[in-house]
């Protein structure tokens, strides 16, 4: 007997479990898709940088004297005097030097004479689409933080309704219907959990920091907001009234190049620049380290003042300063970025394959909901059509900002309430996978003809040359099923 209620209080467990995973993924499965098919290409986000704009001069670095130039004469372009300076210095991954205002950006050259304006509108969309959802950013950073909070909700009540899942990691069964799919998400669930496990989890403290930051300031700090972050990130010094010509540039660059040869220099930052209170911040980064960097702050005239200690203090400044690196994988270079992105269309995989489980099950008790399997297809095929499609219109017309949302997002309704109205799931995936082949060999070709002099440059060809066989994958099973629909046409009929 007791065992009986042991057998059947299991079975309850494993049902809720299961409810539970289906539930969430049911109501919040689209939005956690595209962030996963956003994060992917978000890994290779300084690559599509240099790809959009492959002309620009490239440099492995920048000496402090041009770097102090380039700054000074963009400072001095503004019509409003900014009130931050920056240097984006060059990265193996984005060989180039951006001077930032607080309203415009411009690549330096190596002699320090300011070039072209920065300009991405693609991969600045992808971005915002994948930190905010085009939301407004607070707003967008909260709800793409409660997603990732939900995706680590359905990775752990799915392994719950699966208790063989660890035993059954290398069983496959090939052949058609519902088994097959059901083995590959289970598996692949299974092989890549370490990463979709601490990705959502990392991306649910990312996304929800502000939160944790106002439920901070309102137990220890009597709700003021502005305490909770300086013990982390550092004090900022008080604001200073009064003009001062700008401060030293060049000498905090040399300093830390002399006393920290070890540690890389990637971001610059003069706060309340030619004011009576400026004073500069160097973001160097740790090549030993999971830390995106640690601050070296500076007085007006270049003077070290010490490090805020994300490198070398607490451990709680030490494991906040590694959040951000370990969820886009900027750390060990291409391989790791590699291995993300695969991570990642794994994840989308499981993702997808997920619902369509759902959806064969109740095909199965003949429950089938046809319309919303196919409206399920178009999220998982739309959200690669409307991304080509936007690249396409930002590449051929120059199509950017609030264009590039509303395309997008009107774009995926549309989709999904036409392949709804069809409810043919198989159409769908035949046609948005089409679509989207097309779109990308339309946008290879236009920017092929706007920037014929880069084609061979490190900045262009390795982009293009992924997109070109990517297009070429998606059309494999377009053309397979269409040779198949021949054939059946062709064989004669039994008397």
């Amino acid at each position: 007997m007791k065992r009986n209620i042991n057998i059947k209080s299991s079975s309850n467990r494993v049902a809720r479990s299961l409810h539970a995973h289906l539930v969430i993924a049911l109501a919040l499965g689209g939005l956690i898709y595209i962030l996963a098919v956003t994060g992917t290409l978000s890994v290779f986000n300084r690559e599509l940088q240099r790809w959009e704009q492959p002309s620009v001069s490239e440099m492995h670095s920048i000496s402090a004297v041009s770097a102090e130039v380039a700054a000074k004469a963009v400072f001095e372009s503004e019509a409003v005097p900014s009130k931050h300076l920056y240097i984006n210095f060059p990265q193996t991954d984005l060989p180039r030097t951006v001077i930032t205002t607080d309203t415009n950006a411009y690549f330096a050259n190596a002699d320090g004479s300011v070039g072209e304006k920065e300009h991405f509108p693609w991969t600045q969309f992808l971005l915002d689409l994948h930190y905010y959802l085009h939301l407004p950013q607070v707003l967008g950073l909260t709800i793409v933080g409660a997603l990732g909070a939900f995706l680590l909700a359905m990775s752990i009540s799915g392994f719950m309704a699966h208790p063989r899942i660890f035993r059954d990691a290398f069983t496959f069964r090939r052949g058609e219907g519902l088994l097959p799919i059901a083995d590959l998400h289970n598996r692949l669930s299974v092989w890549t959990a370490p990463f979709h496990i601490s990705n959502a989890l990392t991306g649910a403290l990312l996304g929800l920091a502000t939160v944790f930051a106002f439920s901070i300031a309102t137990f220890n700090f009597n709700g003021d907001f502005e305490k909770v972050f300086p013990p982390v990130f550092g004090e900022e010094p008080a604001e200073l009234e009064g003009r001062s010509p700008i401060a030293q540039i060049a000498a905090p660059i040399n300093y830390m190049s002399t006393e920290f040869p070890s540690q890389e220099p990637t971001f610059f930052i003069l706060h309340d620049p030619a004011t009576a209170g400026q004073h500069v911040s160097i973001v160097a980064k740790h090549t030993d380290r999971l830390i995106f960097g640690d601050y070296y702050n500076f007085n007006a005239q270049g003077e070290y003042q010490g490090n805020v200690g994300i490198s070398d203090g607490t451990l709680g400044q030490q494991i906040i300063g590694s959040v951000y690196n370990i969820h886009f994988g900027n750390w060990g270079g291409l391989p790791v970025k590699v291995a993300y992105s695969i991570f990642g269309i794994v994840l989308s995989i499981i993702i997808a394959s997920g619902l369509r489980i759902y959806f064969a099950r109740r095909r199965q008790k003949g429950n089938a909901v046809p319309k919303l399997e196919s409206a399920w297809e178009a999220v998982v095929w739309g959200t690669p059509f409307a991304l080509s499609l936007c690249l396409l219109l930002a590449v051929g017309v120059g199509l950017q900002g609030l264009g590039l949302v509303a395309l997008f997002w009107l774009g995926m309704c549309g989709t999904i309430i036409l392949s709804s109205i069809l409810a043919d799931a198989q159409k769908v995936r035949i046609g948005l996978r089409s679509f989207t082949s097309a779109c990308l060999v339309l946008t290879i070709l236009i920017h092929l003809m706007s920037h014929s002099e880069a084609i061979f440059t490190q900045a262009m060809y390795p982009v293009s040359m992924l997109l070109v066989i990517f297009s070429i994958v998606l059309l494999i099973p377009v053309l397979r099923n269409a040779k198949l629909s021949k054939l059946n046409r062709s064989k004669p009929l039994s008397t």
